[in-house]
């Protein structure tokens, strides 16, 4: 529950226009001392708890042994994490191409599930809690790589979980 909380302070935060992204470049010691709040903090752990439901468990801590194995007493970029999580996928998914959408990108999106009959469309938009004129800026045309688990009437969450990628601005 305390996490949870936590979840939600930092997505009103990051709700609005002042936020700032998870990773940049810096260019001061002030800089980098703004970009370790706990904006960052709870967001990136929360990143990592999306990826780990997406990859699933198994394929999540493979990945991350192979990113400690590989960086063990030397220092590792937020690519290098990435990068070991494409080595255990195979391929399969662009880890990195979807986890910078999240990383060097403020905010979040808004997903809109409309249903009609069995036929169900998607669509995603950045989410704006409250507009600043003097911090706004127009990123409205940004498309995050969401990941998408869903469950139906033959396959309850326990047994299988369904998993789509939105990686346009809407999609079905």
């Amino acid at each position: 529950e305390d996490f949870l909380n936590l979840i939600f302070k930092a997505m009103m935060k990051d709700s609005l226009n002042s936020s700032h992204p998870v990773s940049s470049a810096v260019q001061s010691s002030e800089q980098i001392e703004e970009m370790f709040d706990a904006l960052s903090y709870i967001k990136g752990a929360s990143l990592l708890l999306m990826l780990k439901h997406y990859l699933t468990k198994d394929v999540f801590q493979a990945g991350i042994e192979v990113y400690l194995h590989n960086h063990n007493y030397g220092s590792a970029h937020s690519d290098d994490m990435w990068d070991s999580m494409n080595e255990i996928t195979n391929g399969t998914l662009d880890v990195k191409k979807l986890m910078k959408t999240w990383i060097l990108h403020k905010g979040f999106p808004l997903v809109t599930v409309v249903r009609k009959g069995k036929n169900i469309t998607v669509q995603q938009e950045k989410f704006l809690y409250r507009m600043e004129p003097e911090n706004w800026t127009s990123d409205a045309s940004y498309v995050w790589q969401i990941p998408l688990t869903y469950i139906t009437s033959s396959c309850n969450f326990t047994h299988c979980t369904n998993a789509y990628l939105l990686d346009q601005k809407s999609g079905m």
